[in-house]
């Protein structure tokens, strides 16, 4: 698991109406690292001007210096169109060290409109103190992005590059040559693009999207660490960037190892709006201070962002050895199945856990051959085992709201139960539903001793704490009150909302949404977040388990940090913690789910208790400390 953190400071560079040559936008950085700072080449654009280019803003390379990675200053202009093939602009820098000398490569237009014919790729070089001065043209052909590795390969000079960019479907592929002038050598890529797709890395997942080369590779021991643009529904729909990372085989650079599904998507105002709204754009990556590494982009098409990531999550998530993510799965899986009979003879999935007197008790969903769901009970010492499943349930349909309207075999009853205990009284939320009017969130409670001496018929009436009519479920009380008020967590629609109730058996139902999170769109929580466990207390603050939806329906499970009031986000996983893997997991009454209600900590081991496919009952473990690592 990895976190992805914007620079609190973004946008680090904007554009300046005071400089005409960049007074529309500054973005798409390329960073160096270099003794006593950052030196930042990043694509400035004009104002469309009458006698250049009344109809389109030039584009040309801008140069700036930071010494703290964040501020930077004493910007100027470093490359202007000067040859015929770049008088239209030139666009996107990347730069690489490399063997003594930077090279600094860009697209560069060669007329307009523009077209596959006239985009090509560009490079200058800097060999002394004199600034860059010589440039080429790399491609006869259409391409974008050229990325140069810091050194060589097997003894050769190797590039990433962008191929067929504005000729879609675009390829991201390998250059290998034995001089790094073969690259501005017509007779080389007449060799190399007689059989181009042979040098393609497969990173598109299906024809509907397009790739583009981000940053220039990083050696890391694992292997080659890049940065690249995944844009989805690039042909049809509503495109979606983003920021995939991935990491390539030292001695094979055509080898990918593992690859990251997308890891950062436009979420900020200034990644959002801007010249082309919903853009995040990789162009570099350096590493930072205390194992960090620095990811540079341009955002909107107007300004310089970035964010970071410690190195060592990174990579970690990447090792194609550890595919069960942060979690592990107990040998025992599933922990809990269907009986052939009674209350549970369909499905036991979506359990509620609580540790009380030394075991563990998992209050389960359980399904009949009606499709009504009650809830069970089943107790563990050790938290894997269990040692005692009781027969009967412990609570059943019994409200007007959860009784059912629909048809005979209908969905119904008591779903998804979560259970807090606050001073002596148990709270359980869950699920009501009849089969007719929208699921409602309800809450009872038991007194702890009533619980513990198995009084189930002690049970409160239960109330509905959601709007009517309203999709509005997942409902998770905070285990502690916050003043005289219960701080409980729904899921209205898609996103995470949030309500201080002074009570819970008034009648009084959630009227707000204090928005805690929401989908990331691109990403693997992208279409639906909500609640799983209810937050458990670290220090001062809490940490959330959330599930979250893909476009493809599968669900898996992420972590996030809240402050001490637990309605303020300090941190979110990009990737997720837990996620369909095994059959009981992919396979059942709904495919590729794992769905958690209850976690108990036991020293530094969390427990995580989930349903498999809406089918059974797993547990799976992990580090409670690398989970908090992580998040800080």
């Amino acid at each position: 698991m990895f976190v992805i953190r914007r620079e609190p400071d973004n946008p680090i560079l904007s554009p300046r109406r005071e400089y005409p040559w960049e007074a529309l936008a500054t973005y798409n950085p390329s960073v160096i690292r270099e003794e006593n700072g950052w030196r930042m080449y990043y694509r400035a654009l004009a104002n469309p001007a009458a006698l250049v280019s009344p109809f389109a803003g030039q584009s040309s390379i801008g140069e700036a210096f930071s010494e703290d990675g964040v501020h930077f200053h004493s910007r100027k202009q470093i490359i202007i169109p000067e040859e015929e093939w770049e008088q239209f602009g030139c666009e996107d820098p990347r730069a690489t060290v490399f063997e003594g000398a930077t090279y600094l490569s860009y697209t560069a237009l060669g007329g307009f409109p523009f077209s596959k014919d006239n985009i090509k790729v560009a490079i200058a070089v800097a060999r002394g103190t004199d600034g860059f001065t010589e440039r080429h043209l790399v491609t006869p052909f259409n391409a974008k992005a050229f990325a140069l590795f810091p050194e060589r390969v097997n003894g050769k000079v190797a590039a990433l590059l962008s191929v067929h960019t504005d000729e879609p479907p675009a390829e991201i592929c390998l250059a290998l040559a034995d001089r790094v002038e073969d690259f501005w050598s017509p007779e080389y890529w007449q060799s190399w693009y007689a059989d181009w797709q042979s040098h393609r890395l497969p990173f598109r997942r299906n024809n509907n999207d397009h790739v583009e080369v981000g940053s220039p590779p990083i050696r890391t021991k694992h292997g080659w660490l890049m940065f690249y643009s995944y844009i989805e529904n690039y042909f049809s729909g509503e495109r979606v960037f983003s920021i995939e990372a991935a990491l390539l085989d030292l001695e094979d650079p055509s080898k990918i190892i593992n690859r990251t599904e997308s890891i950062l998507v436009p979420e900020e105002f200034y990644e959002q709006y801007g010249l082309v709204p919903d853009i995040v754009f990789p162009t570099s990556a350096t590493l930072g201070n205390n194992g960090e590494l620095d990811i540079w982009y341009g955002a909107a098409d107007t300004i310089c962002a970035k964010a970071s990531v410690k190195l060592h999550d990174l990579i970690r998530a990447l090792d194609p050895e550890r595919p069960a993510r942060t979690f592990t799965r107990a040998k025992e899986n599933p922990i809990l199945t269907a009986r052939s009979a009674g209350f549970e003879n369909r499905a036991v999935f979506n359990t509620a856990s609580i540790e009380l007197n030394g075991s563990i008790y998992l209050l389960y969903r359980a399904m009949n051959e009606l499709n009504t769901s009650s809830i069970g009970l089943a107790i563990s010492k050790d938290g894997t085992t269990i040692d005692e499943r009781l027969s009967e349930p412990i609570y059943v349909p019994r409200a007007e709201f959860e009784m059912k309207l629909g048809k005979s075999d209908g969905n119904s009853g008591c779903e998804d139960p979560r259970i807090v205990r606050i001073g002596d009284r148990l709270f359980m939320t869950y699920t009501a539903y009849d089969g007719v009017h929208s699921p409602a969130g309800a809450v009872t409670s038991i007194s702890v001793d009533d619980f513990l001496a198995r009084r189930f018929d002690q049970w409160n009436t239960p109330f509905v704490l959601t709007p009517p009519n309203v999709d509005d479920k997942d409902l998770v009380l905070l285990p502690q009150k916050m003043g005289e008020n219960y701080l409980l967590y729904h899921r209205i629609n898609n996103r995470i909302c949030a309500d201080l109730l002074p009570d819970l058996f008034s009648g009084k139902r959630v009227s707000r949404c204090i928005e805690i999170m929401a989908p990331r769109l691109g990403m693997w929580d992208g279409a639906k977040v909500g609640s799983a466990a209810p937050p458990i207390k670290v220090g001062a603050n809490w940490l959330m388990i959330y599930h979250g939806v893909s476009r493809h329906a599968t669900y898996r499970l992420g972590a996030a940090l809240l402050d001490a009031s637990g309605t303020s986000l300090l941190a979110r996983t990009a990737d997720p913690i837990f996620e369909p893997i095994e059959p009981y997991e992919r396979e059942g009454a709904i495919q590729n789910v794992v769905f958690s209600c209850g976690a108990v900590v036991r020293g530094d081991t969390l427990y995580l208790y989930y349903g498999g496919a809406d089918t059974i009952i797993g547990v799976a473990t992990a580090s409670l400390a690398h989970i908090l690592d992580a998040l800080s």
